[in-house]
């Protein structure tokens, strides 16, 4: 034997003292090195394969790392082992088993699974090649030997995570070798594994149940591939059902009949199959649900009912969509046989139980919902499984409002599952659950004072759902079927006027709350109920519940339930103001007493404010006064913080004083969602109080601390008043921007962009004059962050930079679009030069296909723009040494080069979309210098194209396809054109 050269005494032993967990750093380091040493070594490994052999060490560790340098050898570099060496590996492997068999004690599980995935990548490289006979040497060798067959048992799940699982990626080679496993095994092996796997079943039944769980794992992993007659046979499947009735085993054959189950086959052979699988499940008691304790076995058996259900709505679907009347007659019987197995699941008191059946019931009902009628037995089945749904809706007591943890997440998520059943039962009878809802909703809502809260949640619950259950067009639930409108109308009218608004239950004042803005179109049909329902939002009920959810919750839904019905609540609008008036107040950050709301709640009740005060029918006087009224404390505070900042020392009081401005600016913005142009602004009187607060925001601007979420909230607020003053909001900007411009970060400019931009779309000629005088300091501010130092590792800067690098060449096209170019044409010639040359380098260099496709539009604009100026006065400063003679000489020193040369390199992936929408500009751009230039473009392409190492054929045909009028033949051409020259 080839190892027999090599001293066991060259293991080094100070170095596999580190491999125990709890060694000193030093010798983990060394024993880390001594482990990469051996790996690589052409053969040192050979002293671990003896030490395996031979069962030279008693350390488990060393054992472990034993295999481990063994398995590096089989995996990365088996194709380099000579034949003495690859049979040195077979064995080592055979001989470290054998050894297995004479030991009392088993190795530790964490040895066997590593020698298991050892011999199974052995397997997996000389299966085909030098082992063929690899599972008869280790059947043969095992025997029933308990310890050898756990051993074998493991390394067939080993096998299948390397060859069958697909959850594992593999290479398309690994893909072919594979299946070449699998034939060979289907062909040679596979009836001597089944054999091996009934005789190991029946022999460890009693004295060995974990070995037994094994196999039973064993064959449900490999029935999906092998031949099904193999184990769907009365000998094994009575074995396996024998397994069913013993308790250290029969979860693992409920696991194990499951993938019999799901194994494809032939509809009518499956469904013989699954109805002789029940026969013997239902006369062994199996289906006596209700006298099962074993929750845990009952979560197993209730997935095996699922699959077997599941397994019989699919071979209905497809024996009824093949036109087998009979055989699908028989499916559906055999389906629907199984429905009171499945409602006695359903309703269990366990939820895992439940919610593993929910897949059949969901299938059942989508088996009824294609028959145009039901018979009364399915009706029945029908009405069963709704009133199941129903009570599984419900709550536990158990279940922890204050603090939801993964109990609550798991509940939440089952209800997302009976919410789908509840929509699919919608559609099969949507009369059959508008009634059985009413029924179980005017029942709970008639003794609410006595009934639980569980109870009373589901109640309103029900209600709320049947708002998806039965879609209607934007909400219209109460118009159209009279049927259906009348229902909810009186459940919605009995909602509201039972007084069930006062439950003392978190979860009930939500739900109730939740369900009045769903169907807030109910109070445009009944308005009499808006004042009561009004003085719930408003009340110890709503937003001044006890619970902050509650809170929280509902200051969102007033906002909503107020947009839907502000013009029903005209002469209630003072009153409201009133008494939300203690919300709407800026909490300073030296209070000390806990805000009611926090500030993203807050949001939603100035929101409100706003379109209570827009929407109202008052004069604009009023309207404006109460618009003042509102905002005017958020400016007298911003004021007196802001100089409190400015002076602060401390800096967690600066960054809660910075919080607090944010906040007040927020909320005045907020308030300025109610108009939707400046005509509403100006209808209503208020252009004077936005000025006002502009006025007293902009200060903050020049803040030397906390700047970074000053000058974000101040600059929200530019945006929206761009919206609602339109041109009054100009005067301030030339101010707002040279402050915002001072010492700026990647980030702030790439947020000021956005706002310079929408003023350039929105005013164009207006801004011009104030554009021209802020451009260069706005480009000259980016190009300095851009060519700030950072560190080669930093992703954080190199993204943001990338980011605001888009923004500027955003900015400029929107310039170019706008038909603005007297703004970049009067930056004088070197300034124009660097711009135009950024965005050369733009489309160029940088491998960002986002910020190239805005480069190209602006290339393709300015040649529309400029191309036929012959004219050089407007570059007449160009002319030094480049020798530029005015912009056409530009197109053709840089514009068409950048057209070829971008796509051509190796970073342009012509397999991106975002990359082939860049290259539709480019050719745009080309078409564009053609429409401008003509024939004498076309001569430069000539005299261009060779220098590219471009045929004269393929110049010719370029030149052809450009000449065409159709912009999308030449857009195709040169996506062809790139990706042949990339080739």
């Amino acid at each position: 034997m080839a190892c027999q050269s090599v001293s066991i005494i060259n293991m080094d032993e100070q170095a596999l003292l580190g491999l125990n967990p709890n060694a000193d750093a030093c010798y983990r380091q060394k024993a880390m090195v001594y482990f990469e040493q051996l790996k690589e070594s052409q053969d040192a490994w050979e002293v671990c394969a003896e030490a395996l052999a031979k069962d030279i060490y008693s350390d488990d560790h060393v054992k472990f790392f034993c295999f481990q340098v063994l398995e590096h050898q089989i995996k990365y570099r088996h194709g380099g082992l000579s034949p003495v060496q690859q049979q040195l590996i077979r064995e080592t492997l055979m001989k470290w088993l054998q050894c297995q068999l004479m030991n009392s004690q088993p190795e530790k599980p964490f040895i066997r699974n590593k020698a298991a995935q050892v011999f199974a990548l052995t397997f997996v490289m000389e299966y085909l090649t030098h082992w063929p006979k690899f599972f008869y040497d280790l059947l043969s060798l095992v025997g029933l030997n308990p310890h050898g067959v756990d051993v074998y048992l493991r390394t067939l799940m080993a096998i299948d995570a390397e060859v069958v699982d697909r959850d594992i990626l593999h290479s398309p080679e690994e893909v072919r070798r594979n299946t070449l496993i699998k034939d060979g095994m289907r062909e040679q092996v596979i009836p001597s594994l089944v054999e091996s796997w009934y005789q190991i079943l029946g022999a460890y039944q009693q004295s060995h149940p974990e070995i037994t769980c094994q196999c039973l794992e064993v064959v449900g992993a490999y029935v999906s591939w092998i031949d099904l007659n193999l184990i769907a046979n009365d000998r094994f499947i009575n074995l396996l059902l024998s397994q069913m009735s013993v308790e250290d085993l029969r979860e693992e054959a409920c696991d194990c009949l499951f993938e019999i189950v799901n194994k494809g086959m032939d509809p009518t052979d499956k469904t013989k199959l699954i109805e002789s699988l029940c026969q013997v499940l239902q006369s062994a008691g199996f289906f006596n649900v209700d006298q099962e304790e074993d929750v845990d076995f009952l979560a197993k058996f209730s997935r095996l009912v699922n699959g077997m259900g599941q397994s019989l709505v699919l071979s209905w679907t497809k024996l009824a969509k093949g036109g087998d009347v009979n055989a699908a007659a028989e499916a559906l019987r055999a389906l629907e046989a199984k429905v009171p197995l499945l409602l006695q699941l359903l309703v269990h008191d366990d939820d895992d139980i439940s919610a593993n059946i929910v897949g059949f019931c969901y299938d059942y009902l989508n088996v009824l919902k294609q028959f145009p009628l039901l018979t009364d037995q399915q009706k029945t089945n029908v009405e069963v499984i709704m009133l199941a749904v129903m009570k599984k809706l419900t709550y536990d007591e158990e279940y922890n409002f204050d603090n939801e943890g993964e109990d609550e997440a798991m509940f939440v998520e089952y209800r997302k599952q009976l919410k789908m059943l509840l929509d699919r039962l919608a559609q099969v009878s949507p009369d059959l659950l508008l009634e059985a809802v009413g029924r179980v909703f005017n029942n709970t809502v008639q003794r609410w004072q006595t009934a639980s809260f569980m109870e009373v949640e589901v109640a309103i619950r029900l209600l709320y759902m049947l708002g998806e259950a039965l879609p209607a067009s934007h909400g219209a639930h109460f118009s159209g079927d009279t049927a259906k409108t009348s229902a909810l109308q009186d459940m919605m009218r009995t909602l509201v006027s039972s007084g069930l608004s006062g439950y003392q239950h978190t979860s009930v004042s939500l739900e109730f709350f939740e369900t009045v803005v769903r169907y807030d179109k109910f109070f445009l049909v009944e308005p009499q109920h808006i004042p009561n329902v009004l003085m719930a939002f408003l009340d110890h009920r709503g937003l001044r519940h006890s619970s902050p959810k509650v809170r929280s919750r509902v200051a969102y839904l007033f906002s909503r339930f107020v947009k839907t019905l502000h013009k029903h609540m005209n002469s209630f609008i003072e009153d409201i103001l009133s008494r939300i008036q203690d919300l709407l107040e800026l909490s300073p950050p030296e209070n000390g007493f806990p805000a009611l709301l926090t500030s993203d709640d807050q949001l939603f009740i100035f929101e409100t404010a706003g379109v209570l005060i827009v929407h109202g029918e008052s004069p604009a006087e009023r309207k404006q006064a109460l618009m003042r009224s509102l905002l005017t404390p958020l400016t007298e505070a911003f004021r007196l913080l802001l100089v409190k900042l400015a002076s602060e020392r401390d800096e967690e009081r600066r960054v809660a004083l910075a919080d607090c401005l944010s906040h007040a600016v927020g909320f005045a913005s907020r308030t300025s969602k109610a108009f939707s142009n400046k005509q509403t602004v100006k209808q209503c009187g208020c252009s004077e109080v936005y000025r006002d607060c502009l006025q007293t925001f902009l200060p903050a601007l020049s803040c030397p601390v906390q700047r970074g979420s000053l000058r974000s909230a101040v600059r929200s607020f530019l945006h929206r008043m761009i919206i609602c003053l339109e041109e009054e909001v100009l005067p301030f900007v030339p101010a707002a921007s040279e402050h915002m411009l001072k010492d700026c970060e990647a980030k702030d400019l790439q947020e000021f962009i956005p706002l310079i931009s929408q003023i350039t779309a929105k005013f164009k000629d207006q801004v011009s004059p104030f554009l021209q005088q802020v451009f260069m300091p706005l480009v000259l501010a980016i190009f300095e962050v851009l060519c700030r130092a950072a560190e080669d590792n930093d992703q954080t800067a190199a993204l943001e930079k990338q980011m605001l690098r888009r923004s500027y060449f955003t900015f400029i096209q929107t310039i170019t679009s706008s038909g603005m170019n007297e703004v970049l044409a009067n930056q004088g010639a070197e300034n124009v030069e660097r711009v135009l040359f950024t965005i050369i380098q733009g489309a160029v260099d940088f491998p960002d296909p986002i910020a190239q496709k805005s480069c190209f539009i602006i290339l393709s604009k300015l040649v529309e723009l400029w191309g036929e100026n012959n004219d050089p006065s407007l570059f007449n400063l160009w002319g030094g040494k480049d020798g530029m003679a005015g912009f056409p000489d530009f197109i053709y020193k840089h514009i068409v080069p950048a057209c070829f040369l971008a796509p051509l390199k190796p970073s342009f992936d012509l397999t991106d979309a975002q990359t082939v929408l860049t290259l539709s500009e480019c050719a745009l751009t080309l078409k564009m210098i053609h429409l401008r230039r003509g024939p004498e473009f076309i001569q430069y392409l000539q005299e261009y194209l060779p220098s590219l190492q471009v045929s004269p054929e393929i110049t010719q045909e370029v030149c052809q396809v450009l000449q065409q009028p159709d912009a999308k033949v030449f857009k195709n051409y040169m996506k062809a054109f790139f990706q042949r020259a990339k080739l």
